[in-house]
């Protein structure tokens, strides 16, 4: 029992070294494209632009950002308006799974928070909104550094009547 203890922590001592250099020198992958958000009531575009770093193969965090490009017309009490998409923000935990080096599916979850405008009969009025984000996608690497990215993600707002948002993504990826 001495011996497998002894091993173990040998092996231990062996491998730290390694994981913290993944840790502290993780991939890189930077990614820009089109996002559509699908509500309820509107479907409005935005530019998304995203950093992640996994730390191994599997396990890595992601930051995304997103400004409005396409606005959505609304009739509300026979009042029409335009709806905007103003910026979002979020930050995930993504777990991976490599297929074959060039391609790759993912899962992220995390929280974000989102900015909408709506304009109408001279009026204006702002809503923010945070949410538990979760969603799925893929990878595709044409060489071994350049691809492009498909995902789906789905806002769940926190507030009382926030409702949910899924949104989906088409991006060029590169690996750093």
């Amino acid at each position: 029992m001495r011996n497998v203890l002894l091993a173990t922590a040998a092996l231990t001592l062996i491998a730290a070294p390694a994981m913290a250099q993944s840790i502290s020198n993780p991939e890189v992958k930077g990614s820009i494209g089109y996002t559509q958000l699908d509500g309820d009531d509107a479907t409005l575009g935005a530019v998304t632009g995203r950093l992640t770093a996994n730390f191994n193969r599997y396990v890595g965090v992601e930051g995304e950002a997103s400004f409005g490009v396409k606005d959505d017309e609304i009739t509300v009490a026979g009042v029409t308006g335009d709806l905007s998409h103003e910026y979002d923000a979020a930050a995930y935990v993504v777990g991976t799974l490599p297929v074959t080096p060039n391609f790759e599916l993912f899962g992220r979850v995390g929280y974000g928070t989102t900015q909408i405008k709506a304009e109408a009969a001279g009026l204006s009025a702002t809503e923010d909104g945070e949410s538990v984000n979760y969603g799925a996608g893929a990878n595709y690497f044409f060489d071994g550094r350049n691809g492009v990215r498909a995902d789906w993600t789905r806002r769940d707002f926190t507030d009382d009547n926030g409702g949910e948002l899924d949104t989906y993504g088409l991006s060029y990826v590169r690996r750093f």
